[in-house]
């Protein structure tokens, strides 16, 4: 029988490991530099040494273990597998339960900047009506969650241990939101609506035809048919599957990866070059312009992954993965879109609208990536109140 029980956490790592990594980075073994002017060849020797050298000898991990231990953490076992996840109830009662799934490369790091402004909004000059309890997991083979041993554990999976995890914690009723994986996992749970899910939001909809975005990925010419907003959006998907170059040796060969569980700097470098305008705005951001991301920010997250060890049993998650990954997947629930311009899939409100047919907001925020709830917070806790608003 499976344990229930649910037991605090607290991220203590020993200072050994924290030794051991600034010396595994200090004896990084570089390679040529780029033989262009630009990061067409990927992430420019300069980026990453000058990254590095702040990871050796300005960086602080321990700033980033007390802020994750300032809020109450927990792992709980769930279909054989331990969850780990942070559960931050809100002061106001009539608060909306609310689950918040991560991505890749991401971690429960990404939802650090919401958690004040969406569980305690009138200090943050909004009304108690918009307050929510929030419900944090980390994914299976993320962060201080258990690494699968066996197959099987794909976003369709996740999304029924959720459901599992918000009734454990005894919401009788709760929404879902997630961003690139967890947008995959929060669509998912959208499409298996169980009794409780009310609705959900993300920041990466599956909206796109699937037989559009197949042809997408093969780089074919745009089907017939699309209006120009369409066509638009169709570019930006070819765009991006060009560039995914990550993405595909993940789910191919992951195991191959094996160099990015020995060299801090390797998984960095892995890390930032996920797709070009996040890849670009890390850059900037390395080089002293102020971004929606810092150095520091893009370090949190990137030590997470080294101190568990988790590069490779997250990579697996692309190996298990059965879906296309900005297809509609036939939600039947209530569903709120928010669609920011430098994401890597701008899907217009006719796709929006056949994929989502209980939608209930859509809006093309001003400014803003991928990472939208770790770069634009602020932008981000306000299409989820207005998303969401209409579920109380």
């Amino acid at each position: 029988m499976s344990d229930t029980t649910l037991r605090p956490f607290t991220v203590e790592f020993p200072e050994k490991e924290l030794e051991e990594l600034r010396s595994r980075i200090q004896a990084t073994r570089w390679p040529d530099r780029e033989t262009v002017g630009d990061t067409s060849q990927g992430v420019r020797l300069d980026t990453i040494q000058k990254l590095a050298r702040h990871w050796a000898s300005g960086y602080d991990w321990r700033r980033v273990e007390a802020r994750l231990n300032s809020y109450p953490q927990f792992i709980t076992e769930i279909d054989g597998l331990d969850i780990h996840f942070m559960h931050v109830r809100s002061r106001h009662e009539d608060a909306l339960p609310l689950i918040v799934t991560h991505g890749w490369p991401g971690s429960v790091i990404e939802q650090l900047k919401i958690i004040g402004p969406l569980t305690d909004p009138t200090a943050y000059g909004a009304p108690a009506s918009d307050a929510f309890h929030l419900v944090i997991p980390s994914m299976a083979g993320y962060g201080f969650s258990g690494h699968p041993t066996t197959t099987g554990w794909g976003p369709d999976r996740m999304a029924r241990a959720w459901t599992e995890l918000m009734r454990r914690l005894g919401y009788q009723y709760f929404a879902a939101q997630g961003g690139d994986w967890g947008a995959v996992v929060t669509d998912l749970m959208g499409v298996q609506a169980p009794p409780e899910l009310l609705g959900i939001h993300t920041n990466m909809a599956g909206a796109t035809p699937p037989d559009v975005e197949r042809a997408a990925i093969a780089g074919s010419p745009a089907p017939a048919g699309l209006t120009e907003e369409e066509q638009r959006a169709y570019e930006r998907l070819v765009y991006s599957y060009r560039h995914v170059a990550y993405a595909y040796e993940m789910g191919d060969r992951p195991q191959t990866l094996t160099g990015f569980a020995d060299s801090p700097v390797a998984l960095a470098a892995w890390m930032i070059d996920h797709d070009p305008a996040s890849h670009e705005m890390i850059a900037r951001s390395i080089d002293g312009a102020p971004e929606g991301l810092s150095p520091d920010d893009v370090l949190d997250n990137v030590t997470l992954f080294w101190l568990t060890n988790t590069a490779l049993s997250a990579a697996r998650l692309y190996w298990e993965n059965k879906f296309l990954f900005f297809a509609a997947k036939g939600v039947t629930v209530p569903a709120a879109i928010s669609v920011f311009p430098d994401e890597m899939s701008l899907p217009p409100r006719s796709w929006v609208e056949q994929a989502y047919p209980k939608l209930i907001h859509y809006n093309r925020v001003g400014k803003g990536g991928h990472f939208a709830a770790w770069e634009q917070p602020e932008l981000f806790t306000d299409e989820v109140r207005t998303g969401l608003r209409s579920l109380r």
